[in-house]
């Protein structure tokens, strides 16, 4: 069942890339005692991915921020290695942290996983975005398979 409204962001270790190389982070303590939107794609340089979804996190930071989000996360069912070089790429350093849920155990549980097996992507994320406060889903907006309406930098700005 996915994740819903009122609904607390279950504790999965994804990776990242830091200074000294790959390492774990606690979905938990990502989301512990702040104020966090986190995004989802389908994959890291993809088409709307990589032109729409990403810049428009990027390009709206600053905004997002002001109005009291602690973090702004970007998430994908790639490796860390993908994910840092798409987000330097995209410019994200010092505004959009770059997630790996490489085995997509992330999305599993959270319920918004999907088998893109088909276009040989197997399994992979569901395109949102949500907002959370010290862990809890305040905010949910799941995309529609080949859909970008309701999970943009913009439409999240108007939730905030």
């Amino acid at each position: 069942m996915p994740i819903k409204v009122g609904d607390k962001i279950p504790n999965v270790k994804v990776k990242e890339m830091a200074e000294s190389g790959m390492k774990d982070v606690s979905t938990g303590e990502l989301f512990a005692g702040r104020k966090v939107v986190l995004f989802s794609v389908p994959g890291a340089f993809t088409p709307t991915c990589s032109k729409q979804h990403l810049p428009g996190f990027v390009q709206n930071a600053a905004e997002i921020k002001r109005k009291g989000v602690d973090e702004i996360v970007c998430m994908s069912v790639n490796d860390a290695f993908v994910m840092d070089a798409w987000g330097k790429a995209q410019g994200t350093p010092g505004k959009v942290r770059m997630i790996a849920d490489g085995n997509a155990e992330f999305a599993k549980a959270l319920g918004l996983d999907f088998d893109a097996a088909g276009i040989g992507f197997g399994t992979r994320s569901q395109r949102f975005a949500l907002i959370a406060q010290d862990g809890v889903v305040k905010h949910l907006a799941v995309e529609q398979p080949m859909k970008f309406e309701v999970s943009s930098a913009e439409k999240i700005l108007e939730k905030l």
